[in-house]
């Protein structure tokens, strides 16, 4: 499902469902969220807000990059390891979340992340990829 909305004079496609999972300008992705019109709680992927339960609810774009406040290394389901993760971002949500790009034992807490380019909104799957990749094992 896409939705074609204007934000501040610019024109933006959400794709996804509650909440939208990457909202894109033609120049630069971003990062979908709901800010509570009541109380002002931003939130991910709500149908009520978590703070008052309200169902008015307006969808954001976030502002920054977010940071890894988890991360662990999944084996689960299939023979390849992959990462899950757990991401702030400055509105002061959490995202849970895949970081793809690196290893995933490479990622680590305090890293900054960003939504990746081109991905498929359409699966409902989070993904992100770390703004600054290292190529050794010292995680920085």
């Amino acid at each position: 499902m896409s939705v074609i909305s204007e934000i501040s004079g610019t024109p933006v496609m959400f794709r996804g469902g509650i909440g939208g999972t990457a909202p894109t300008t033609e120049t630069e992705p971003g990062f979908a969220h709901q800010r509570c019109r009541w109380c002002g709680t931003a939130s991910f992927r709500r149908l009520l807000c978590p703070v008052c339960a309200s169902s008015d609810l307006e969808t954001e774009r976030s502002a920054g990059p977010g940071v890894v406040v988890q991360s662990r290394v999944v084996h689960r389901g299939t023979g390849v390891a992959r990462n899950e993760s757990m991401v702030r971002f400055p509105e002061d949500f959490v995202v849970p979340c895949r970081i793809v790009g690196t290893a995933p034992h490479l990622v680590w807490v305090g890293a900054t992340v960003r939504p990746v380019r081109g991905g498929n909104a359409d699966s409902g799957e989070v993904v992100f990829e770390l703004c600054e990749v290292t190529g050794d094992d010292d995680p920085r």
